[in-house]
């Protein structure tokens, strides 16, 4: 059994690659579209996670067997640093593994300084890997009603700024962006800690048709604006430009393999 796969549809924007360690969150994120895709109830998978059965035995086959030079990313299902059975301990595991390997990592939590634990591994790979969080609330009172067990926004946003400061890649992901105004708060004050070094932005896709009411060209302008002049790496997610068409964007802002991490 292979356990890094190649994400299909707009999983495949992120990363060529992908591992899942686990499969369950503890996170219980409203919008998470997992339970669906396991075909799992909410009470069934926002639950502390085990580690997949011989998960870290299936890695380290798959990285015998081939040499990986794009990114592999940790994770689309679950989160490697939300509360699990095992402490994060195949979170800390598989990175050595993959480093062992010389293998380019790209890690996406809402774990804030959890993932500190394992700054020693992160600065270990060198430029193999980056390090990022999922932003969606400035607001620690929307966080919580939102994302009610994952870290607070200013949790994250300190965890992006102490990785970035010793020289560890970082990079945020806004997507959901459940009410704009949120998500331009978080940018701007990723901007005044300069504690971010690639942005992805997407938009909210089909939860309880909250998208149809935003204005989604006002916000990638805005957006545009405030990182544009800060002279910052960006991707627009294929969503987004579809909903805001008649934005001009810059080639560099629209391919998904230009800042990944590679070998």
């Amino acid at each position: 059994m292979s356990v890094i796969y190649e994400p299909r549809g707009r999983a495949k924007e992120y990363s060529p690659y992908a591992l899942n360690l686990y499969l369950g969150c503890m996170h219980g994120c409203r919008y998470c579209y997992a339970p669906h895709a396991l075909q799992r109830t909410a009470e069934n998978y926002f639950i502390k996670p085990t580690p997949r059965r011989d998960v870290l035995k299936y890695l380290e086959k798959d990285l015998r067997q081939r040499r990986y030079d794009k990114q592999i990313l940790l994770s689309f299902i679950g989160d490697v640093y939300c509360e699990t059975a095992d402490d994060n301990q195949t979170t800390r595991e598989a990175l050595n593994l993959l480093n062992a390997f010389h293998a380019p990592v790209a890690v996406l939590s809402k774990g804030g300084g959890r993932m500190l634990r394992d700054m020693d591994i992160f600065r270990a790979f060198g430029d193999r890997i980056a390090v990022g969080a999922t932003l969606t609330f400035h607001d620690e009172c929307k966080s919580r009603e939102w994302e009610p067990d994952a870290a607070l926004p200013a949790d994250r946003l300190k965890a992006l700024k102490i990785l970035h400061d010793v020289g560890i890649k970082t990079f945020a992901s806004f997507e959901p962006v459940v009410e704009p105004e949120e998500s331009l708060k978080l940018i701007e004050q990723t901007l005044l800690d300069n504690s971010v070094d690639h942005y992805k932005i997407g938009k909210l896709n089909n939860y309880k048709g909250l998208d149809k009411g935003i204005d989604w060209r006002e916000f990638l302008i805005r957006a545009l604006k405030l990182l544009r002049p800060a002279k910052k790496q960006i991707y627009i997610k294929e969503s987004l430009r579809c909903a805001a068409s008649d934005v001009p964007l810059y080639e560099n802002e629209t391919d998904p393999e230009r800042y990944i991490v590679r070998a």
